[in-house]
């Protein structure tokens, strides 16, 4: 008798939830091909069609609607059963799928990689960059297990546990005249010069706060993608801009002929907290990740 592997249920319940192939593909960490191969092993084998597929949508038959729903269930399970694996265990291991917003990843993952991997040799951190609205979508859908993002943001009912905090750095043209103080206070900023993200980010929102603004009436000449973007265009003298202290040691900084000052503003500008599913299997394991994730910010 042929029994389906959990690999095989798994892409078949992300197809099922996401109806898009590409991006049940993404959720599974895998190619496309492999995970299409997958479901058409899958059915070939229960002699069934699961999937119907178009050049337009992805539809799944009534069979593979009530499979995917047995599917959750036995994925649920063998979740389970990995944690009482585990539970007794005061260490990490195994697969933790960790996401992580754009001002904070290409900052902190660097520095804490490596000691993590050194303290927990088994564990596999499968990492996602992306904004904090669709992390939590993601974390909230199951598609990853927890998220570094920075606070106040709201997150619902989900549980988090701090990690760090820290101020906020004003970045200036080589040749402003703010450069000439070694503090600046946001009374002393031209807010008509200050470049910040676009809206979706929550930098934004937390400089701006920072800035004492309302988000509301905060205009900008220049709204940027990224924080490399606004850097860019403070090298380039068409603006300032509000830095997180952890970017100060990185080569975005470095590399470019930008000066730097303190915000002189009671802080912390931002807190940086790790946020799961109250209802995680993991939470155990997370509680132990954001202490040493804690303990290494600090260092």
């Amino acid at each position: 008798m042929y029994l389906p592997t959990i690999r095989q249920l798994q892409y078949l319940l992300a197809v099922v939830e996401l109806r898009h192939f590409g991006h049940a593909a993404e959720r599974c960490f895998v190619t496309q091909s492999t995970l299409s191969s997958g479901i058409q092993e899958l059915e070939q084998a229960l002699g069934a069609q699961l999937i119907e597929r178009t050049k337009r949508k992805v539809l799944p038959t009534p069979l593979g609607l009530e499979i995917a729903e047995k599917a959750r269930g036995i994925l649920e399970t063998s979740s389970d059963i990995i944690s009482l694996a585990h539970k007794d265990k005061n260490s990490l291991s195994g697969e933790v799928r960790l996401g992580a917003i754009p001002t904070i990843a290409p900052y902190l993952l660097p520095k804490v990689l490596p000691p993590l991997r050194q303290a927990f040799p088994e564990l596999a951190l499968l990492l996602i960059e992306d904004q904090s609205a669709r992390l939590l979508q993601r974390l909230e859908s199951g598609e990853i297990d927890c998220a570094i993002l920075a606070l106040p943001y709201p997150v619902g009912k989900l549980e988090s546990q701090m990690i760090g905090a820290e101020p906020f750095w004003v970045a200036l043209p080589g040749d402003d005249p703010l450069t000439e103080q070694s503090q600046i206070k946001s009374s002393e900023l031209p807010m008509e010069r200050l470049l910040l993200l676009e809206e979706g980010h929550c930098m934004r929102d937390h400089a701006i706060s920072a800035c004492h603004r309302e988000s509301s009436s905060a205009t900008t000449p220049f709204q940027g993608t990224s924080l490399y973007t606004l850097i860019e265009m403070v090298s380039g003298g068409q603006g300032i801009t509000l830095v997180p202290e952890m970017a100060l040691d990185s080569a975005l900084l470095s590399q470019t002929a930008i000066e730097l000052r303190p915000l002189d503003e009671p802080g912390p500008h931002r807190e940086i907290a790790l946020v799961w599913r109250a209802t995680s299997h993991l939470k155990s394991d997370l509680e132990l990740l954001a202490a040493k994730l804690a303990e290494l910010m600090a260092a």
